[in-house]
């Protein structure tokens, strides 16, 4: 018997779906070397802290990017270090020796987890960066960098909101007190 040609065609397409799709890898393996090149290039550039909701950073003209160092957060009512609350802020500032104490062993216990030095370390002590709003009290932030310091933690950074390709003249204009607006004439 003779067959149709729509049934020769529907043959050949049952015969070319049962040997399953091939796939064409090389268009998408170019696409992904031309992906990992780019993300190589581009990931070094940005280096940005995890910042905290709560706090609002003062902000500055920092032309330097920030290094990865250890982290003490003062929040509005707790000095953490690594996520970790090692002290409240009232007793921190009340003078309590258990407060500032518990803050040099969180700090000391992070130091030991890295007990090399490098020699820039043992030059400049270890780096540490505090992250506090604006409106931290000076001596709190006087407290929790003289326990840094006793403990070795003496490379101290302040974390800023740094102001993109801003004029620093601009910068000082625009944050000018009132007080000294009206007394410079």
């Amino acid at each position: 018997m003779k067959s149709s040609l729509r049934a020769k065609r529907m043959a050949r397409n049952h015969r070319l779906k049962a040997q399953g799709v091939k796939l064409n890898l090389t268009s998408l393996m170019d696409i992904f070397t031309i992906l990992v090149f780019f993300l190589m290039i581009n990931s070094g550039d940005i280096e940005v802290l995890q910042s905290d909701k709560n706090i609002k950073l003062p902000d500055s003209l920092s032309a330097q990017k920030p290094d990865l160092t250890l982290l003490v957060k003062i929040s509005e009512t707790d000095v953490i270090i690594q996520g970790q609350a090692v002290a409240t802020i009232k007793d921190v500032l009340s003078g309590e020796n258990d407060a500032i104490a518990s803050l040099e062993n969180a700090l000391q216990s992070v130091a030991e987890r890295k007990p090399l030095l490098n020699d820039l370390e043992k030059e400049k002590g270890r780096a540490v960066t505090i992250m506090g709003g604006q409106q931290v009290p000076y001596k709190l932030l006087k407290l929790v960098m003289a326990a840094c310091a006793q403990t070795d933690y003496r490379d101290i950074s302040l974390a800023v909101n740094a102001l993109p390709g801003s004029d620093e003249k601009a910068f000082i204009e625009a944050n000018r007190s009132p007080q000294s607006v009206g007394s410079s004439s």
